[in-house]
């Protein structure tokens, strides 16, 4: 993760601030670039279903880069957008439909409505589209928090706090592009600093993601008296049997 935080640094001394140009372009993509290496350094592989959230996860880096790329230059706006939306989808296949928590995405819901009622209105149908895709992508982020149980972790935790994030970073950017005609000199810094902050939380989220697969196909296993419970007495047959 060195090379990560060096390219943010990098990003933010150099690049932050100046005319559309390949040299800013590439400073913005890097730090994402450098935590798909990350991933793949963690480990991951084509056929194996246990390394499918790193490479959900991975391939929603890599849209995110070309993202990035596009959203330098003013006419990349919706195509960068549209890049963005895919990444979305892939993280949230990542993130999964279990546990639903209907209530955490019922508050999505509410946010959401709530955010675009405010920042976008008047806006074309597509910008609500887009935010609807953020905002299951957040739902799925949270619901992946298991508070309680030998299934929490750390790094579920990183997924929420990104996905969480990366709304932050969208709804600053959404009132930055529509609102703010001479934007202030923090701004910019604001949404690429939770931006970058939401890349990092869900790629850190890959590295027990094999161990946490293994641990809750084994939690919705049926338990076996002679496996699970080394205590319990299996009845014994009756007579006739």
């Amino acid at each position: 993760l060195v090379p990560f935080f060096k390219t943010v640094a990098l990003y933010f001394a150099v690049a932050v601030g100046r005319p559309p140009s390949w040299l800013p372009c590439l400073l913005k993509c890097l730090p994402v670039a450098f935590l798909g290496v990350f991933v793949v350094l963690h480990g991951i592989s084509l056929g194996q279903e246990r390394h499918s959230y790193s490479r959900r996860v991975l391939l929603g880096l890599c849209l995110s880069c070309v993202g990035d790329a596009l959203l330098v230059w003013p006419w990349g706006f919706l195509p960068g957008m549209a890049a963005f939306a895919l990444a979305h989808a892939c993280y949230t296949a990542a993130f999964g439909l279990q546990p639903l928590r209907p209530w955490a995405g019922a508050a999505c819901a509410t946010l959401a409505a709530a955010a675009a009622a405010l920042l976008l209105p008047g806006l074309w149908g597509k910008y609500r589209r887009w935010s609807l895709v953020l905002m299951v992508m957040v739902w799925r982020g949270v619901s992946r928090v298991r508070l309680f149980g030998d299934l929490w972790t750390w790094t579920r935790l990183c997924s929420c706090i990104g996905a969480v994030l990366f709304a932050v970073s969208d709804a600053m950017l959404a009132l930055d592009a529509f609102y703010l005609s001479a934007s202030p000199a923090y701004a910019r810094h604001a949404v690429m600093f939770t931006y970058y902050a939401a890349q990092l939380g869900i790629a850190l989220s890959v590295v027990d993601s094999r161990t946490m697969a293994a641990l809750s196909v084994a939690s919705e296993a049926p338990c076996r008296p002679a496996t699970c419970c080394p205590g319990a007495r299996t009845p014994a047959p009756r007579l006739g049997q």
